[in-house]
């Protein structure tokens, strides 16, 4: 983040601008990796981020592509802002006297920022995934029908209301909160690296000892920052997806836990496939951040709200 002060409805404000703004536009791409995930071996529909695109827009429409949409929309501005708002916080807390950060203590204030981030991100994935994939199972069942699950018909998709009412009624707040260790597991270790490395790297662009750096070079240095922290994470991601998936043809397997998931997804497909959708992720997320840096770089959330009656 930007070194200078932003009060923490603005920091609100500007994390839950640059999700919305960052979700329209590469909603598309995540949609995609969710689905190259997801397909195990012996039921592969997609060959690559272009031909799931292609095949989903074939079978589904333009607007297939934006299945879950609504959640992330929903949920990515208090996510995201917790997620910015909270970096902010823990390195202010660590902060003495206004001097440097250690590499520790930045990664320090990215681990709470991560840790704070999964009351709403662990939910919003558990929604967005059944979203997301519904479309793919439905192909299957189609194109591979080898692959469906005996006895089944098909069932107009569920929207995020009815999967949250059939979630809360079964399982309790725990349905929602499926997949919490790994999500755990992808967003601290993903903030540990994302948050000191853009902040590394926006201060090479700084003008001079104490002046910020230019717009561009904290969207670059987001970008950067964001697509290696979201390959390195990746493997976690897919662990995390599979663990979220509720519905599966009748080849794939299910997991019962973090440990289960690893254990099959080595035996099975073998450790190429805890890269599966990396790019897709990687081109999801830099946009997201860079977009993210703009906004707080703008001050977009201390213009609002100067618009505001007592301000």
């Amino acid at each position: 983040m930007a070194d200078k002060q932003i009060s923490l409805p603005a920091k609100l404000i500007n994390g839950g601008i640059a999700g919305l703004i960052g979700v329209s536009c590469v909603f598309p791409i995540d949609l995609a990796k969710t689905r190259l995930q997801n397909q195990q071996n012996g039921s592969r529909l997609y060959t690559s981020m272009s031909d799931c695109l292609i095949k989903t827009i074939r079978s589904e429409g333009y607007f297939g592509m934006y299945r879950g949409s609504a959640v992330n929309l929903t949920l990515v501005t208090p996510e995201k802002a917790i997620k910015l708002a909270a970096n902010d916080f823990f390195r202010q807390y660590l902060s003495k006297d206004g001097q440097k950060l250690t590499l520790i203590k930045e990664m320090l204030a990215g681990c709470g920022a991560g840790t704070c981030q999964v009351i709403v991100t662990t939910p919003m994935e558990m929604l967005k995934i059944q979203l997301q994939d519904a479309g793919r199972i439905e192909a299957q069942r189609k194109l591979m029908p080898e692959t469906a699950v005996p006895g089944t018909v098909p069932t107009k998709s569920p929207t995020a209301m009815q999967l949250t009412r059939e979630l809360l009624k079964e399982k309790g707040i725990a349905g929602l909160y499926k997949g919490l260790g790994a999500t755990l597991l992808r967003d601290v270790p993903f903030s540990i690296i994302y948050f000191p490395l853009f902040a590394n790297l926006n201060n090479l662009g700084k003008r001079g000892a104490e002046g910020p750096a230019p717009f561009y070079v904290s969207f670059l240095a987001g970008c950067l920052a964001g697509s290696t922290a979201a390959v390195a994470v990746n493997p976690v991601d897919v662990i995390k997806t599979r663990i979220q998936s509720m519905n599966r043809g009748s080849t794939e397997e299910t997991y019962s836990g973090v440990t289960d998931c690893i254990s099959k997804i080595m035996k099975n497909e073998g450790p190429s496939a805890f890269l599966k959708g990396a790019y897709c992720r990687a081109l999801v997320i830099a946009p997201l951040f860079g977009i993210a840096q703009v906004v707080y770089f703008f001050g977009v959330g201390e213009y609002i709200l100067g618009f505001l009656p007592g301000n």
